[in-house]
């Protein structure tokens, strides 16, 4: 991480819709124990096992992601995090240790909080508890649907999920910074599979590859070959926190 940049009391909130949810009396509860930083891609926030102290905020096109370790020494990528909501300590009080390897998948702006602040302005606000309480119900609705995805979804349909989601969540809108092995990650396979899927994709004029990124031609067909995974979490989270997951709007701001 870069040398955080201690200016919490910035007239304009952080670009995190979160955080953007609450209401001017309960995120004035926070504001003065905000820190912004800037984290680079790959930065470890938590490992198994380790105490949980920060909350930490995704601000504008900077995604985290939860990674299960397996017995073959292999992480396996459950869920991704980005400005809709936040890693870590969201409702449990204490130090609780962290249950997979929580790391930026795309470097930018974050924002962290000690978790030790989040609970005390909780105790004093029922609505800034209902909001995290209500962000949690959406991030265990997407752990489930993930589930349910690897369970019966085909490699080219998570692919296909997977890259739009990462595009609502970015800010360049055909460009997504993945990497044939961050895909494989992903979807917990070999990168000679994701390479077979992108090679079709390319052939088929969806998208093509730089070095490093991945440069989506035809959004419409992407989208008709991916899974409607995606579109449930995306309704549920409409259901229950509206306006907080990204849009077409929020991503040109």
């Amino acid at each position: 991480m870069i040398a955080p940049e201690n200016t919490p009391a910035d007239a304009e909130r952080p670009f995190n819709n979160l955080l953007r949810r609450l209401n001017a009396s309960d995120f004035a509860l926070i504001a003065p124990h905000l820190v912004r930083e800037e984290a680079g891609s790959n930065d470890l926030l938590y490992n198994p096992g380790e105490d949980v102290e920060i909350v930490h905020f995704p601000c504008g096109p900077s995604l985290a992601s939860y990674l299960v370790p397996n017995e073959d020494g292999h992480d396996v990528e459950t869920i991704l995090v980005g400005r809709e909501g936040a890693v870590g300590g969201i409702v449990s009080e204490g130090y609780l240790p962290a249950y997979t390897r929580i790391m930026v998948k795309f470097g930018g702006p974050f924002v962290r909080l000690h978790v030790g602040k989040l609970d005390a302005a909780k105790a004093r606000s029922a609505t800034l508890r209902n909001v995290f309480a209500r962000y949690a119900d959406c991030m265990l609705a997407q752990i489930f649907q993930s589930t349910a995805c690897n369970a019966i979804h085909s490699i080219e349909q998570r692919t296909a999920k997977w890259i739009i989601s990462a595009m609502e969540r970015t800010d360049g809108d055909d460009v997504v910074p993945l990497t044939h092995e961050q895909l494989a990650t992903l979807l917990g396979v070999g990168r000679s599979y994701i390479s077979r899927v992108i090679q079709t994709f390319k052939a088929d004029g969806v998208l093509k590859t730089r070095r490093g990124s991945i440069l989506v031609l035809n959004r419409d067909a992407l989208q008709m070959r991916a899974c409607l995974c995606n579109e449930s979490v995306k309704n549920h989270f409409e259901e229950v926190l509206r306006g907080v997951y990204p849009t077409n709007e929020t991503r040109s701001r």
